[in-house]
C-alpha cells in the first residue's frame, strides 16, 4: 500500500489540492501495482520555509486544469468567439489540420474551413490528458456534426485534437478527422 505525502506553503485551494491528490495518486499507481483503495496521499502544510536565501510563506500561483482550458477554447470556436478563443492561445501557437494543412491564425482556420463546411460542431466523447514536465497534453475524443457547403446536415463524423498547453495557454493544436472520407462518398 504506497503512501505519498505532499507538503505544500498555504495558500493552495481545496479545489486544487484535491487535483493534486488524485493526480499524484494516479501518477504512483501507473508506476506501483496497487488498488485505488490501497493507495493513500494526503497533503501537509508548512506554515514557512527557507529556500535560495528567502523566507517563503505563501504557495506559488497554481495552473488551471488543461481539460477546463480546451472546452472553454473549444466552445468559443464553435460559437465563433474568435476574440475569446484567442485569449486561450500562445504567441506561437500553431494549428495542423487533415491533408497537411497548418495555421497560426484563428481567422485562416475560419477561411480554410468555408470549404470544406458550413458550420461545423463536436460533441465530445472522452478527454485524457497526459503531463510532462512543464506541459500537458490533452487528447480530446468525439464526433462532429454539421452542414456541408450546400446546407444538407452531417453528424457522427470522428475527431481526435490532441492539444499542448503551456502555462495556461494552448502551444499546438493536431486534428485528425474523417471529413474528406466521408465527404468523398456523398
Amino acid at each position: 500500500m504506497p503512501t505519498t505525502q505532499i507538503t505544500l506553503l498555504p495558500g493552495y485551494e481545496k479545489p486544487i489540492q484535491a487535483r493534486l491528490v488524485e493526480r499524484v495518486s494516479n501518477a504512483v499507481r501507473s508506476v506501483v501495482p496497487a488498488t485505488e483503495a490501497g493507495t493513500i496521499t494526503f497533503i501537509s502544510e508548512a506554515s514557512t520555509y527557507m529556500r535560495d536565501g528567502r523566507v517563503l510563506d505563501q504557495g506559488n500561483a497554481n495552473l488551471l486544469d488543461a481539460e477546463e482550458i480546451v472546452r472553454a477554447f473549444l466552445a468559443a470556436m464553435q460559437s465563433r468567439n474568435l476574440d475569446l478563443a484567442k485569449t486561450f492561445l500562445a504567441p506561437d501557437f500553431v494549428m495542423c489540420f487533415p491533408g497537411k494543412a497548418q495555421f497560426k491564425k484563428l481567422e485562416e482556420l475560419v477561411q480554410w474551413g468555408k470549404q470544406r463546411y458550413q458550420n461545423v460542431g463536436k460533441v465530445i466523447d472522452s478527454i485524457e490528458q497526459s503531463w510532462q514536465r512543464d506541459s500537458t497534453t490533452v487528447y480530446c475524443f468525439g464526433t462532429l456534426y454539421g452542414e456541408w457547403p450546400d446546407g444538407k446536415p452531417f453528424e457522427g463524423i470522428r475527431f481526435i485534437d490532441r492539444f499542448k498547453v503551456v502555462n495556461n495557454l494552448l502551444v499546438t493544436q493536431d486534428v485528425w478527422n474523417d471529413i474528406a472520407e466521408v465527404r468523398s462518398t456523398l
